[in-house]
């Protein structure tokens, strides 16, 4: 396509002919000429914003992207209501992709109930690959919202499903050749499968209720990298158990082929809370089919000390994700 702001012809077609999903708080949304999306908050409601680009994959960016920034705004105590997508795509990109990648969007958009509100696409030569870049908005009762940063000592480190599970999935996408010449076609095909665990709102529902003190969901950096950013900003330490951070085989076996640290490795799908009573906390999870673990404990002092039997480790400033190793 050339360089440029899409023509109308295109962006009626393969963009906004994709848009279904509508939401009621959504005044003003996507249209030829709208600048701008306009959403009405309801009474004693707050608004919160995030934003993400996709910049670890080529594929399935779309899906990628609008679960990252929707579970920022769940990990955050909040429902998200609508998506802003912007979208810069080299000459080489034909119309086709574009619109592969707007359904994607609206598929991805309507399994978790979200409107696309708006955004802006344009080609041009200062990418060599499509990027998107995805903000979400969200709501949430005034005095709901959760922070990364309100962990208190004495409490409890609890961690939903698994860790790794979208680097995994990225992987298995990204090395499927290499992997298939190793591992089973099942092993793969599960492994390219765990973006079916990617959203986080379920759980982050569950543990709002619960009155949890702090959570974030667990993204580039990994699992390590979250934990650290919990502690700091809280001003807490930590006590973890390596042995108890749940990880799938399939992670353990892409990683350990590919030379990646699963700890390090980027960890959509994963959410990350400090809570008083973690049991009680878990139990309420499962209660709703959602796999979670006590992993340790938040200290008064500002150690944070991995275990592993009777070794020891300090964490660390999260480090560059692994998946730019792929």
């Amino acid at each position: 396509m050339k360089i440029g702001k899409v023509p109308e012809s295109v962006l009626k077609r393969s963009i906004l002919r994709q848009l279904k999903t509508r939401r009621g708080e959504i005044i003003f949304g996507a249209g030829l000429g709208e600048d701008c999306a306009i959403l009405a908050p309801g009474d004693g409601e707050v608004v919160l914003f995030s934003s993400d680009p996709v910049t670890g994959t080529g594929k399935d960016v779309a899906y990628y992207g609008i679960h990252a920034s929707a579970n920022d705004i769940a990990a955050a105590g909040g429902e998200p209501v609508a998506v802003l997508l912007t979208l810069l795509l080299p000459p080489s990109c034909e119309e086709k992709e574009l619109k592969a990648i707007m359904a994607q969007a609206e598929e991805t958009c309507v399994s978790l109930h979200i409107q696309i509100a708006g955004g802006h696409t344009e080609v041009t030569d200062a990418v060599n690959r499509i990027v998107l870049t995805v903000t979400a908005i969200g709501k949430a009762a005034a005095g709901a919202p959760v922070a990364t940063g309100t962990a208190k000592p004495d409490g409890d480190i609890v961690v939903t499903k698994w860790i790794a599970l979208e680097g995994t999935s990225i992987a298995a996408k990204e090395r499927e050749e290499q992997l298939r010449r190793r591992f089973p076609a099942y092993l793969v095909e599960t492994a390219k499968g765990f973006d079916k665990y990617l959203s986080i709102i379920p759980e982050a529902a569950v543990a709002g209720k619960s009155g949890v003190w702090a959570m974030t969901d667990v993204t580039e950096g990994g699992i390590f990298g979250a934990l650290w950013e919990m502690a700091e900003s809280s001003g807490v330490g930590l006590e973890i158990d390596l042995k108890k951070l749940p990880i799938r085989q399939e992670t353990v076996e892409i990683c350990n082929l590919l030379d990646l640290n699963p700890y390090e490795l980027i960890s959509g799908g994963c959410l990350l809370i400090a809570a008083e009573n973690g049991a009680d906390l878990v139990r309420r999870l499962e209660e709703e089919n959602i796999p979670a673990t006590v992993v340790g404990r938040t200290t008064g002092g500002k150690d944070r000390i991995i275990r592993n039997g009777e070794e020891k480790r300090f964490l660390e400033p999260a480090k560059p994700d692994e998946l730019y190793q792929i």
